[in-house]
């Protein structure tokens, strides 16, 4: 089956967005430099890849496995558009108002315990921080969207990894990159992608209403 080359671009568009949004590489880095103020670049670097590495098994698999599994438990796709679309959406207002959030970051108790470890690499960089429930939701809801089409569901894991490895080259140059855009270039930024994470999460919120067929009768 063919698919239109306005069909591919889109779900290009919409697949970085969403990710760059839930994952936040900016973010990520300037949360990275602050958690790791005594580390020798040697370690900072063997925490980034292992992190990285771990947080991209991670969101993969639920990217392949999530629909599967939730087919299993008897949730339909309209119910999952629904689901992903509040929990999206409750992040893009958390990015526009730059609150943090624990969909895309750590909580208070999270960052309190992180504090006390040498290695973040698993927790909290891999997760929550990479590979948060916010870009779990995302991975998921993104390729139930474009089932049965491999060729978009292909442009939705490059476009995961595009994100990654931007968040890989942005944790090894973490310093420079808070340095270069300050903490409040960082969250004019986060606010920006914000308003496109509401915009497309109410958009998978009514998509999902209308193929449920609530409102089929009004």
């Amino acid at each position: 089956m063919t698919v239109p080359s306005s069909d591919i671009t889109e779900t290009a568009v919409v697949a970085f967005a969403t990710f760059f949004a839930t994952i936040g590489p900016l973010d990520v880095s300037a949360v990275f430099v602050a958690m790791t103020p005594h580390a020798t670049p040697r370690a900072r670097f063997a925490m980034v890849l292992r992190g990285v590495s771990i947080a991209t098994i991670i969101l993969v698999t639920f990217a392949f496995t999530g629909r599967p599994l939730l087919s299993a438990l008897g949730i339909s796709l309209a119910s999952l558009r629904v689901a992903g679309g509040i929990l999206l959406l409750l992040i893009g207002i958390d990015m526009v108002f730059a609150r943090s959030s624990g969909g895309v970051s750590t909580t208070e108790e999270e960052t309190r315990e992180a504090a006390g470890k040498e290695d973040i690499s698993v927790f909290p960089l891999a997760t929550p921080l990479i590979a948060g429930p916010g870009a779990m939701g995302a991975s998921i809801l993104l390729m139930a969207n474009t089932e049965g089409h491999w060729l978009l569901q292909a442009v939705v894991i490059a476009m995961l990894l595009a994100v990654l490895l931007m968040t890989l080259l942005g944790l090894l140059l973490a310093n420079q990159v808070v340095k270069l855009f300050g903490i409040t270039g960082l969250h004019v930024i986060s606010r920006v992608f914000g308003v496109l994470l509401t915009a497309l999460a109410v958009q998978f919120i009514f998509d999902g209403i209308h193929q449920s067929g609530l409102l089929s009768g009004l």
